[in-house]
């Protein structure tokens, strides 16, 4: 296999019927789509105008360098990528994309957007772009595979972009976008404890030490899932004590909050696939609805 993998170069590749298909599985797009939803939310929750050019710029160079780092992350993930059926048909170990190529495609990527942020954005947004691609590529990609700490680390590596959003517009530390931190990190708890459990024997083979896998009882990750999930009804709860934001959002944001709360308890009590999958569906529908109503709450 190693050997058919340097017969190939990139004109060989691109070539391929499947090679388009093969770039849209090496940045993948749902969580491109998530993080620059959590910028855009955070750039336009942050009091003041909003600046819509500069933004565009900033969701163009974060989008280069998130796709980079996705890229760099199967790169370093592509043998345990091989090992389970959910991954091994990107385009690493299906044998598509030689290791060469992707290492010049995600190294491309990331630099055009670190420049290109650099260029035209403020100072501090290409380094909190810098910062998140090292945390999620150096630090938070080798601790899957040697501690469930991973986690947190990847919770603050998925938040990042709010701040992104935030000095975009000028105030990183303004209330609302510190609430929405808030939200993204603690969303990614229930939302890891939820899938590795569904996929923990896959993660198993691929030796990510996800919580299903550390501990098989489940207890770990019903401990997570509860965790995240009370974490984002007190981000809830914050919201309405934030000054430009009516009472009938901040209520609405609760309530939104105890749909995965009541689903995260009941995958505590009784781990397994029938109480992992409904939090699993019902986080990926509050992810968007949360962000989107604090969005629309800053802008009355």
């Amino acid at each position: 296999m190693a050997t058919a993998e340097r017969s190939l170069d990139a004109r060989e590749i691109s070539s391929r019927p499947g090679f388009l298909a093969g770039c849209r599985r090496l940045v993948r797009p749902g969580l491109l789509a998530a993080v620059l939803l959590s910028m855009a939310a955070a750039a336009v929750a942050t009091p003041g105008p909003v600046a819509w050019p500069r933004l565009m710029h900033a969701l163009l160079g974060t989008a280069l360098v998130i796709a980079g780092a996705s890229a760099v992350n199967q790169l370093l993930e592509r043998r345990a990528d091989a090992q389970m059926a959910r991954t091994a048909s990107r385009p690493l170990p299906s044998g598509q994309w030689t290791t060469g190529s992707v290492t010049a495609w995600a190294m491309f990527l990331s630099v055009a957007g670190m420049v290109y942020l650099a260029v035209f954005l403020p100072p501090p947004v290409a380094l909190l772009a810098g910062a998140s691609w090292i945390l999620y590529v150096a630090v938070y990609t080798p601790l899957k595979r040697s501690t469930a700490w991973h986690i947190p680390v990847g919770a603050l590596a998925g938040a990042m972009p709010v701040l992104l959003g935030a000095a975009v517009a000028g105030d990183i530390f303004a209330p609302a976008p510190l609430v929405l931190f808030g939200v993204v990190f603690f969303w990614q708890f229930p939302h890891t404890a939820a899938i590795g459990w569904l996929h923990r024997d896959q993660y198993a083979r691929g030796g990510t030490r996800v919580a299903a896998v550390v501990d098989p009882t489940g207890r770990l990750s019903g401990r997570l899932a509860v965790l995240g999930a009370v974490g984002l009804v007190v981000a809830g709860v914050a919201s309405t004590w934030l000054p430009a934001t009516e009472w009938s959002y901040g209520l609405s944001a609760v309530i939104l909050a105890f749909v995965p709360l009541a689903l995260a308890i009941r995958f505590f009590k009784s781990p397994s696939d029938a109480t992992a999958r409904p939090l699993w569906r019902a986080l990926l529908f509050y992810l968007p609805v949360a962000l989107a109503l604090s969005a629309l709450a800053a802008r009355g």
